[in-house]
């Protein structure tokens, strides 16, 4: 976040692009929500890319911030957009998204300053969502979107 913290200090509250990754962790058909404490509501984890991180990584490294688990990342579910994301501070964003499925290798949820609370939903027992891609993302998991995991080639 420190990026984007000094990014948010240059332009202030006006309207950015920013890249984020993200996961529906799946665990016996349930999915992990967050219910966040920026505003109250209820998302899916994820959060925003650090400067040299790819998608995956920060995925990865969101999941194990805001949750404690490690996960595997199982399938790419593709990118979302959000383009009228706004904070309760006022800042905004046209936010895109890079979304997964996840397998949870190691550890019990547990909450970090992010979340007020975590927990498994089924299908049927999803609450309202915040965010119009967290939104798409999850109609297109339900309507069987899959695709592999692309090998990257790094070049440093």
């Amino acid at each position: 976040m420190d990026y984007i913290h000094e990014l948010r200090k240059i332009t202030g509250p006006r309207k950015l692009i920013l890249n984020c990754a993200g996961a529906l962790i799946i665990r016996d058909e349930k999915i992990l929500f967050q219910r966040r404490t920026d505003n109250g509501k209820w998302g899916l984890i994820g959060g925003l890319l650090e400067m040299n991180e790819t998608y995956e990584e920060a995925a990865l490294r969101e999941i194990r911030e805001e949750t404690g688990l490690e996960v595997r990342l199982d399938s790419f579910l593709g990118i979302y957009h959000n383009h009228n994301m706004v904070w309760n501070n006022g800042d905004a964003a046209h936010v895109i998204s890079a979304m997964y499925t996840a397998s949870i290798i190691s550890g019990e949820p547990r909450i970090d300053e992010e979340s007020y609370e975590l927990r498994f939903f089924s299908r049927h027992e999803i609450p309202e969502l915040f965010a119009e891609d967290h939104i798409a993302c999850l109609n297109a998991y339900f309507s069987g979107v899959r695709y592999p995991l692309m090998k990257e080639n790094r070049y440093q």
